[in-house]
C-alpha cells in the first residue's frame, strides 16, 4: 500500500491521533505519581494488589502487562520502600505471594483517589455519549485479533 492510498492515510492518521491522545492523557493523569515518587509500573502493582488482594508475581505481571523480569524489579523496589511484602508459600518455597503492607495500603488509597480524580477530569472534556462511544471503539479495536 502506498501512503497516497486514502484508506492507508486515514488508518495512519487515526493511529497517530490515537497514540498522541493516549500519551497526552496518560502523561497528565500520571503527574500525580510524581510526589509519592512512584513509577507507572509501581502504581500498577499497588493498584492491582489494592483491588484484587494478594497475588503472585506472575498474576501481577499479566494484570499490568509486564514481563516476569521487569515485574521482579518493580516488586523489589516496592519491597525496599516497605510498600509490599513477599510471603513464601508453605508448600512450594519457590512461590511467593505479594501483599500490600499497611504503608502500601495507606499510600495507594490516597494515590488511587488522586489518579481517579485526574481521569474523571480528563474524560470530562467528552460528553457522556462520547465517552461511551470511545470506550466501545477502544474495546473493539483492542479485541481485534485477540
Amino acid at each position: 500500500m502506498k501512503l497516497t492510498d486514502k484508506s492507508t492515510y486515514r488508518a495512519l492518521n487515526t493511529y497517530t491521533k490515537l497514540m498522541r491522545a493516549a500519551e497526552s492523557v496518560t502523561s497528565r493523569v500520571h503527574r500525580v505519581l510524581a510526589e509519592p515518587k512512584l513509577t507507572i509500573s509501581q502504581f500498577g502493582v499497588l493498584e492491582a494488589l489494592y483491588h484484587k488482594g494478594p497475588l503472585c508475581q506472575r498474576d501481577i505481571g499479566s494484570k499490568i502487562l509486564k514481563s516476569s523480569g521487569n515485574i521482579t524489579l518493580v516488586i523489589d523496589n516496592l519491597e525496599k520502600q516497605k510498600l509490599v511484602s513477599r510471603v513464601k508459600d508453605e508448600n512450594d518455597r519457590r512461590y511467593f505471594t505479594i501483599n500490600l503492607t499497611k504503608t502500601g495500603t495507606d499510600l495507594i488509597t490516597k494515590v488511587f483517589a488522586d489518579v481517579e480524580a485526574a481521569i474523571v477530569m480528563e474524560m470530562a472534556s467528552l460528553e457522556q455519549d462520547e465517552q461511551e462511544l470511545l470506550g466501545k471503539l477502544c474495546k473493539k479495536l483492542g479485541m481485534k485479533g485477540g
